[in-house]
C-alpha cells in the first residue's frame, strides 16, 4: 500500500507541475489542498490518513495541538530550511521526521522593489484610471535617485535591496541590533545611529528582518510617528515586526505617504479585513517567495526528501 502525501496551500495547483514527482509515485499518492485550512480541528481530521505533509512556508503552524492528533504523520517537509510555527520537540516526540528545502531570497528583493516603484510612481492609481477612461494623469511620482532608503535589516535580502537602491542613485543607511559599521561598508551603505535616526531620514524604508523576540513590534506608533508624511514603508519580511493597528492608522490618517505589504498577522487576509480597503496601501498576497524558481526547489527537494525519508537516510533534517 502507498503512503499518502498531503501537499498544502497549492493555491495555484502548480506543485505537481513544479517538479518532476515520478521517483515517489509508485510508493507514495501524492494529494493536492488547494485552500487554506485555517482551524486547526478540521486540519487534523483532514490529515489523519497522511504519512507524509507537505507545507508551503509559514502559512499553517503545527503546534503539539496538532502534531499530537496526527498519529501516522511520519514525514513533515517545509519549504525553506527555517521555520517557526513547527514544534520540533512535539514532532520528535512523535516520530515525526522533520526536513526542509532549498529557498532562494531572490524573488522576495525583486517583489520589494516590485512594491517600492509601484508606490513611489502611483502605478495602480494610474493603471486603473488608465484602463476605465479616468483622467489622463492625476499623479505626481515621487522620485528615487537621491532620495534616502532605510533598511532595517542588511542581510541576505537587505544587502541586496541596498545594491539595487545604490544603482538608482539613492542615498542607502542601515541599521539593526547586531548591524556593524565594517558590514555596512562592506554592502557600501551608511550605517544609521540608531534605529529612530534611520526612520527620520528616511525617504523609504524596508524591512528586512527575521522574526524574533527583539523584531515582533519593532515598528510600532512611536516608530511610525517619527517617519516623514512623504515617506513609504515597505514590508515583505515579517508582518508581526510592525503594529498593524499603528500603521492602519497612520495610514488612515495620511501620516506617511503610503505603504507596500506583502505579510500580513493572518494569511490568507480575510475577506473583510481592514487592510484589504486601506487608503495608500499597496498590497499583495505574500508572493515574495512565489516564483517559478522558488516553487522548482520546493517541490523539487520535496520529492528529494521523500525519496531520502523512503530510503531511510532523511536530508536538510529541521529542529
Amino acid at each position: 500500500m502507498r503512503l499518502r502525501c498531503a501537499v498544502l496551500d497549492d493555491f495555484q495547483n502548480a506543485a505537481l507541475d513544479s517538479a518532476d514527482w515520478s521517483p515517489v509515485e509508485d510508493r507514495v499518492e501524492v494529494v493536492i489542498f488547494r485552500e487554506h485550512i485555517a482551524d486547526e480541528n478540521e486540519l487534523a481530521a483532514r490529515l489523519a490518513e497522511f504519512e507524509i505533509v507537505v507545507t508551503l512556508r509559514e502559512r499553517v503552524p503545527f503546534p503539539a495541538t496538532l502534531l499530537d492528533r496526527l498519529p501516522r504523520l511520519q514525514l513533515l517537509i517545509a519549504s525553506g530550511m527555517r521555520n517557526s510555527v513547527i514544534d520540533y520537540e512535539a514532532a520528535e516526540r512523535n516520530g515525526v521526521t522533520v526536513c526542509g528545502t532549498a529557498s532562494s531570497s531572490t524573488p522576495p528583493v525583486e517583489l520589494t522593489w516590485a512594491l517600492l516603484l509601484g508606490l513611489a510612481r502611483n502605478l495602480v492609481t494610474e493603471n486603473n484610471a488608465l484602463r476605465a477612461g479616468g483622467p489622463w494623469q492625476s499623479t505626481v511620482g515621487a522620485d528615487l535617485h537621491g532620495r534616502r532608503l532605510g533598511l532595517l535589516g542588511l542581510g541576505k535580502i537587505g544587502s541586496r535591496v541596498a545594491q539595487v537602491g545604490l544603482a538608482f542613485g539613492m542615498r542607502v543607511s542601515a541599521w539593526s541590533h547586531n548591524l556593524t559599521k565594517e558590514r555596512a561598508d562592506e554592502v557600501g551603505v551608511e550605517l544609521a545611529a540608531s534605529k529612530e535616526e534611520l526612520l527620520s531620514s528616511s525617504d523609504f524604508v524596508s524591512l528586512h528582518l527575521k522574526l524574533s523576540d527583539r523584531t515582533r513590534g519593532l515598528v510600532g506608533a512611536a516608530e511610525l510617528a517619527l517617519l516623514k508624511p512623504t515617506a513609504y514603508l515597505i514590508n515583505t519580511s515579517r508582518a508581526a515586526i510592525v503594529d498593524q493597528d499603528a500603521l492602519l492608522a497612520a495610514l488612515r490618517e495620511g501620516r506617511i505617504a503610503g505603504a507596500g505589504l506583502d505579510v500580513f498577522d493572518t494569511e490568507p487576509l480575510p475577506a473583510g479585513h481592514p487592510l484589504r480597503s486601506a487608503p495608500r496601501l499597496l498590497a499583495t498576497p505574500h508572493l515574495g517567495y512565489v516564483s517559478q524558481s522558488n516553487y522548482a526547489a520546493y517541490y523539487s527537494h520535496a520529492v528529494e526528501d521523500i525519496q531520502a525519508f523512503l530510503a531511510g537516510e532523511p536530508v536538510r533534517r529541521l529542529g
